[in-house]
């Protein structure tokens, strides 16, 4: 983010050029361009230049006074970054309140804990995944890396003032000092590794200031041994040195963006070091007087995109999360009309907001209250001038990007469970939406559109359900408040006379969840406390997730392990579908579990498929693409009752179990 040149300091043109391209990868990251997968990399670029960048500041101070002056380095970081967090706070809020009031609960606590830059471990006490959340992502959840700068801050000037207590001379390099903040980089870095476990969420170890410290020490390692304000411009053969340090950096940079993702074990066991040093190649060059690298990054429209960074970072993922549509329409108009508001939104910032508060427009305004009381002054038109702008700009992107959510029109609250290897979030209370069919003649009929089974009898007497959130509002009463639509009355209709729920949000065949049984010890457990009857696995939606991330227990072996410890009893799979496009949870992924299931089928005489895949219809589907509204768990709970039924029929009421045609149930 840009920070105001003092005395002590160049203006580097370069710098802000990097800042350009960092921020560019991070919007193309949270645009979901399959070219920038890693685009989340452009925030561990960040954090390695403001860790150069302020260590060279301070060591500026030091090195003119003799002294670090604390109160004024953070009093000007006060000023520099938060008005126009606060402005953007402000209009999120309103927008949420407004316009999406589904958005409230991802709102409510993460906006008290950007403002005081606690925001990562905030989410981390919540338990809440920044890669996999099934509800719309909290529209403030990126002031997470914020609050790592922030963090680091506060913490490093009086590190650094330690350390100066043992500076040899005021001025020059200090190869002592860069050698200890390597040490501790080092400490930083095997912190992430020890902590991440490949398969589950990473977002501890992506989050926590003590696991991502690393990249903002090396930048401060650097500004040890290439202060700034002692570089000179000297035509030998640095300059190609410089130039092509920088140019290797930028490459391992572009690399990376292009070939790792969010859930690469590479990255936190070595690839976010490795982008660090990248980083700080990049930064010597570009701070250099004496290479081309500097001035080429230095490029006026890079340079001009470099110096608003702050804003458009800050209003970059608000403005994606608030005018995307539900279930996606990624669209080219959308996503160019996403990057204008970007930019707009950025640039009013930095008008009304940045600039004038960094050359003393608080000071100006305090001073106009007390001569002439509380008018607004200078300050407070110029940022209501901004919030005023930034609203429309949100409201026009919004209704030219395919149908968001309109005032008046309510959201459905999604049941918020990621898969347990993958996130940790727990799932809120499911909310009723106003789609629900309340009578169970009316459901049948409009289920019977999608080729529901003959509601025939089942020889099944006794059923377990073991069934993840996509099976929760199944038995909701939020969701279903008519009984009869519930799962265990549908089982009734067609013969069962036990029922055991075994629902259990984030629920997996092999990973297990704060302290929940998984799958297998479920049925476990049953066996051994001696039950015999039928069994419906309503699972698959995490496990296909937690393969896709890193899992080394494949498909097949989770299907074979429940298979084994259910023996000979009858089961019925129910097959996932997804309207996600990309990621773990994507539609692509959940075809492969599909079709691990019914090979899975031909080995077992007992075991049959329904093909919920085939049947449910994308109009039943709430905005997280996984979870359902009110109508399609009613719709879900018919079929799944009946599908039973015609996959093991009463056969006279001899308790048989009857052969359909093939495995599959439809």
């Amino acid at each position: 983010m840009p920070e105001p040149v003092r005395d002590s300091q160049r203006y580097l043109p370069g710098l802000d050029g990097l800042r350009a391209l960092a921020v560019g990868a991070v919007i193309a990251y949270h645009l979901d361009l399959g070219w920038a997968q890693g685009g989340l990399l452009g925030v561990g670029v960040f954090f390695t230049l403001s860790g150069y960048l302020i260590t060279d500041l301070l060591l500026g101070q030091y090195e003119s006074t003799g002294g670090l002056q604390l109160a004024d380095f953070w009093l000007r970081r006060v000023r520099r970054l938060l008005p126009a967090l606060f402005v953007m706070l402000t209009v999120v809020v309103a927008w949420v309140t407004l316009l999406d009031r589904s958005l409230l609960p991802a709102v409510r606590g993460a906006v008290g804990a950007s403002a005081v830059y606690v925001t990562n471990w905030w989410l981390i006490a919540q338990h809440s995944s920044y890669f996999a959340q099934f509800a719309p992502p909290s529209p403030v959840g990126h002031l997470w890396s914020l609050a790592v700068e922030e963090q680091f801050y506060l913490i490093w000037p009086w590190l650094l003032w330690i350390g100066l207590r043992w500076k040899r001379t005021r001025s020059g390099p200090d190869k002592r000092l860069a050698a200890a903040s390597l040490l501790l980089a080092a400490a930083s870095a095997v912190a992430m590794a020890l902590l991440y476990r490949p398969g589950y969420d990473p977002t501890r170890v992506y989050d926590g200031t003590d696991t991502r410290a690393f990249a903002l020490l090396i930048g401060s390692a650097l500004a040890f041994v290439w202060p700034s304000r002692h570089l000179r411009v000297r035509v030998d053969r640095t300059r190609w040195v410089l130039d092509g340090a920088g140019i290797a950096g930028l490459a391992v940079f572009a690399v990376l963006v292009w070939r790792t993702g969010q859930y690469s074990p590479f990255l936190y066991r070595g690839g976010l070091v490795l982008l660090s040093f990248a980083t700080a190649l990049m930064v010597a060059a570009a701070a250099s007087p004496a290479g081309r690298f500097g001035p080429i990054l230095g490029w006026k429209p890079l340079r001009w995109l470099g110096v608003r960074s702050y804003g458009i970072y800050l209003w970059h993922f608000p403005i994606i999360v608030l005018t995307t549509p539900a279930g996606g329409g990624d669209t080219l108009s959308r996503r160019v009309l996403q990057v204008a508001a970007i930019i707009g939104c950025a640039a009013l910032s930095w008008r009304y907001i940045e600039e004038p508060i960094r050359h003393g427009a608080l000071s100006k305004w305090w001073a106009q209250i007390r001569r002439n009381g509380w008018g607004l002054g200078a300050l407070g038109r110029q940022t209501m001038i901004a919030v005023a702008a930034s609203v429309p700009v949100l409201v026009l992107a919004s209704c030219g990007m395919s149908g968001v959510v309109q005032p008046g029109s309510a959201s459905p609250a999604p049941v918020t469970q990621p898969a347990a290897g993958l996130a940790s979030t727990a799932s809120p209370r499911p909310q009723r939406t106003a789609s629900a069919d309340p009578l169970p003649e009316r459901t049948a009929a409009s289920t019977a559109q999608v080729s529901a089974p003959d509601p025939d009898r089942t020889s099944c007497r006794s059923v377990v359900h073991i069934g993840d959130s996509t099976s929760e509002g199944l038995i909701s009463s939020d969701y279903l408040p008519d009984p009869r639509e519930r799962i265990n009355a549908r089982y009734a209709q067609v013969g069962v006379t036990t029922f055991i729920s075994e629902i259990s949000g984030a629920r997996s065949i092999v990973e297990t969840y704060e302290g929940y049984p998984n799958a297998y010890t479920v049925a476990q457990q049953l066996i051994q406390q001696g039950y015999h009857g039928c069994w419906v696995l309503a699972l698959g939606t995490n496990d296909t997730a937690d393969v896709a991330v890193g899992s080394q227990v494949g498909l097949a072996t989770r299907i074979k392990e429940m298979m084994s410890v259910i023996g000979s009893q009858p089961v019925m799979w129910v097959n996932v579908k997804s309207l996600v496009a990309n990621g773990p949870y994507s539609e692509g992924n959940m075809l492969l579990w599909n079709e691990a299931l019914l090979r899975a089928c031909a080995s077992y005489p007992n075991m049959r498929v329904y093909d919920w895949a085939a049947a449910v219809k994308d109009s039943w589907f709430i905005s997280d693409g996984i979870h359902y509204s009110s109508a399609g768990y009613a719709a879900r709970a018919y079929l799944i009752a009946h599908a039973l039924a015609a996959a093991f029929a009463d056969q006279g009421g001899g308790g048989g179990t009857g052969q359909p045609p093939s495995c599959l149930v439809r």
